[in-house]
């Protein structure tokens, strides 16, 4: 904005009389002294946080990365209050999914509420995709990639039908264990 001009840019931001301030702009682009500035960023971290590391883990999902307010964290993931208390009282939320996971060049589709403990008991390689979903939404992927299935497993030949599917379920997503987390913390969320 200010490229152009031979001189040196001045802070447009009025003073009680409705003035500009005047004082020198601190980068040719904004025209805002340091002082603005200043006020600028402390607006911006009441008004949207200051992204951070949490000082400890969300005790609703387990993320790390965490929004500063001036009144308190917040989880990045989940949006749990830290230093709220989880209510004991109540078993941990239940999220099922369906899992896409690759073993050499096959795709297992299956489903749990407890994804960590169940693909611990599985041979993988990767973990590709979650999908939220029960039984039922397995039984419409295995009947809808039911030519692909390996004899009566859960196992189907990654052909590009089915890497097509698992990269719709994917997209956006560079860690499936970060949506995963993200669900349980809405579910704990929810729950209240």
């Amino acid at each position: 904005m200010f490229e152009h001009d031979k001189e040196q840019a001045t802070c447009v931001i009025p003073d009680d009389g409705g003035h500009p301030c005047g004082r020198t702009a601190v980068d040719s682009r904004f025209a805002l002294c340091a002082a603005h500035v200043a006020v600028v960023v402390e607006w911006a971290g009441a008004e949207v946080g200051t992204a951070d590391s949490l000082p400890s883990a969300c005790p609703a999902c387990g993320s790390r990365i965490g929004v500063r307010y001036p009144s308190a964290w917040v989880c990045g993931t989940c949006e749990w209050k830290l230093g709220d208390v989880l209510d004991e009282g109540l078993p941990p939320p239940r999220v099922d999914v369906v899992y896409y996971i690759r073993f050499r060049n096959r795709i297992k589709i299956g489903t749990t509420a407890n994804p960590r403990q169940r693909l611990a008991r599985l041979w993988h390689d990767d973990v590709l995709a979650f999908e939220r979903g029960d039984r039922l939404v397995e039984r419409r992927r295995h009947q809808q990639f039911a030519q692909l299935r390996l004899e009566r497993s859960e196992w189907f030949s990654s052909t590009p039908v089915l890497e097509e599917h698992i990269a719709e379920l994917a997209a956006g997503v560079d860690d499936p264990w970060a949506r995963y987390a993200r669900w349980l913390g809405e579910a704990a969320a929810l729950r209240g």
